[in-house]
């Protein structure tokens, strides 16, 4: 008789499955995505007008509205989600193929949750279903607002008392058993393109190769178009990073490329950067072991402040002299993360400061 009962149960429990599981999916998604988008914009969001910060909340809002209309209306909302997938995977490639991929299995989910209700809808089952819904809308909505209310009590004492004295001249910085002037505002760091971004490690590491410039280097870059292009890229190496870098052509006062090397400025090593981070104008005590993707050991917690950071330029990474491997190069952030990236890339939020001994 129990066995009968518990039979029954489960044939009565099983259709609402897939619903249950697409439902607990999106709402894992939603978390961690809100996650991310708080700390990102924390992290690297925090600098300008308050629009720059919005970006950043972006893919929390893409997770929550396709989630809403899938639980109203299933079937519609699993047809958006599969949609959502199937353009990540083509859009954004490899990269986020699985990512992509899961996005779209849950889309299907929801399509199967949906046909099933058009065929077994009626009154008692949508009253007994009603405690999923309330719990599923509660932890979509509910959640997220938990996770950026929890980020932002963390990190906004730590972005609204940065320092900044905005002196943009050549700093000196003693740092951690080093002391380097610092290169001004201008060619020297932070670099802005025609394009709007900075150069990337590559780009500064060829700079005084033949043609002189921030141009196309002939043999290195991409060798093709497509993902191919990318595949069989030539890049820079460390020791042409100290032979033909861009710092190398600094003015003495650092406000002009010249046409010849100049050898009074260069690029800091991932050490000397490490040394050099700063917490309130002062040595953050920093020390790296060398090791790759370390958060280094630091006597206080540096921040993104003057004098090695300008606070209203959104670069919190600063590319460092060293390779890490033929296509990675090392770079600093300013909370003293030590990690390497793409030479050809990066993001809009890696730059460069060249130094000079005192």
């Amino acid at each position: 008789m129990k066995l009968k009962k518990l039979k029954m149960k489960v044939k009565e429990k099983l259709p609402h499955v897939p619903g249950w599981f697409a439902s607990a999916l999106m709402i894992f998604f939603t978390a961690l995505w809100s996650f991310w988008g708080a700390a990102e914009m924390y992290h690297e969001g925090w600098w300008g007008p308050w629009y720059n910060r919005l970006p950043y909340l972006a893919p929390m809002v893409v997770m929550v509205i396709p989630s809403l209309v899938a639980f109203r209306w299933p079937l519609v909302g699993g047809i958006l989600i599969i949609s959502v997938g199937t353009f990540a995977i083509f859009f954004f490639g490899a990269g986020v193929a699985i990512i992509g991929l899961g996005i779209a299995l849950v889309g299907g989910a929801f399509v199967i949750d949906g046909i099933i209700k058009r065929r077994r809808a009626s009154a008692s089952e949508e009253a007994a279903s009603s405690w999923h819904r309330k719990w599923r809308y509660r932890l979509l909505i509910g959640l997220p607002v938990l996770i950026f209310v929890g980020v932002s009590a963390y990190m906004l004492p730590i972005v609204l008392t940065r320092v900044d004295d905005g002196d943009r001249s050549a700093r000196l910085i003693e740092g951690h058993g080093v002391a380097l002037i610092w290169a001004p505002e201008g060619p020297g760091w932070n670099w802005r393109q025609p394009w709007g971004g900075y150069p990337s490690w590559q780009s500064v590491a060829l700079y005084g190769m033949p043609p002189v410039g921030m141009g196309d280097k002939p043999g290195y870059g991409r060798q093709g178009e497509g993902r191919q292009g990318l595949e069989n890229a030539v890049f820079a190496t460390e020791a042409q990073m100290a032979e033909t870098n861009l710092c190398r052509y600094l003015s003495a006062d650092g406000a002009t490329l010249l046409d010849e090397p100049q050898d009074i400025w260069r690029m800091p090593t991932t050490d000397e950067l490490v040394r050099s981070l700063v917490r309130r104008g002062e040595s953050a005590g920093c020390v790296w072991q060398g090791e790759f993707g370390e958060h280094v050991a630091c006597e206080v917690q540096p921040k993104k402040e003057s004098p090695l950071w300008a606070t209203d330029h959104p670069v919190v990474y600063y590319w460092t002299a060293d390779a890490y491997s033929e296509s990675l190069g090392y770079f600093v952030a300013y909370n003293g993360a030590v990690n390497a990236t793409y030479k050809l890339g990066g993001n809009p939020r890696h730059s460069y400061r060249c130094v000079r001994e005192p």
